[in-house]
């Protein structure tokens, strides 16, 4: 019996995120779950405005997906093979050599 139940919070929680990256707009709580972030992170964020958010009437937070995926996808870090090939061709264009 405990299987089953087991089994029935699994498939609930799946059938929770296939919906949420089906919708547009997300509420705060989903946005939780999007992030994967705790509720009170997400308020820091949006109290600092780091991430963006819309408060229509100026009570609950929505976000848009799109706009989450921007924000989760900004400050990329540039790989080890990015930053040397970039160091070669900067030493090209100023006439050195690199080893």
């Amino acid at each position: 019996m405990d299987n089953i139940l087991l089994r029935l919070d699994q498939i609930e929680q799946l059938i929770i995120e296939q919906s949420i990256n089906n919708k547009e707009v997300l509420n705060f709580t989903e946005a939780t779950k999007y992030l994967e972030v705790s509720a009170s992170h997400l308020y820091k964020l949006t109290s600092a405005n780091i991430i963006p958010f819309y408060k229509p009437n100026g009570k609950k937070l929505y976000f848009k997906r799109e706009e989450l995926n921007h924000w989760l996808l900004s400050n990329r870090f540039s790989t080890k093979e990015e930053i040397d090939s970039r160091a070669r061709n900067f030493s090209f264009k100023k006439g050195g050599v690199l080893s």
